[in-house]
């Protein structure tokens, strides 16, 4: 009886274990992915952004000197 109890504590031991590890691996991983990519998102915004604006207002710059001439 008592090697049945000791192989059906260590079975849910084991079975506890694992699922508190995946949930704690599963929550660190969205965690730190989320702010990796809240970072590299806001950057590749900003960037592209920048990049944009300046094509569009050098055309718009363009524009406005062929018209004025």
């Amino acid at each position: 009886m008592k090697q049945v109890k000791a192989q059906v504590m260590a079975q849910v031991e084991d079975q506890v274990t694992d699922q508190v590890w995946a949930q704690v691996v599963y929550q660190v991983w969205d965690q730190v992915w989320g702010q990796v990519w809240g970072q590299v998102g806001n950057q590749v915004r900003d960037q592209v952004w920048v990049q944009v604006w300046a094509q569009v207002g050098d055309q718009v710059g363009d524009q406005v000197k062929e018209q004025t001439r």
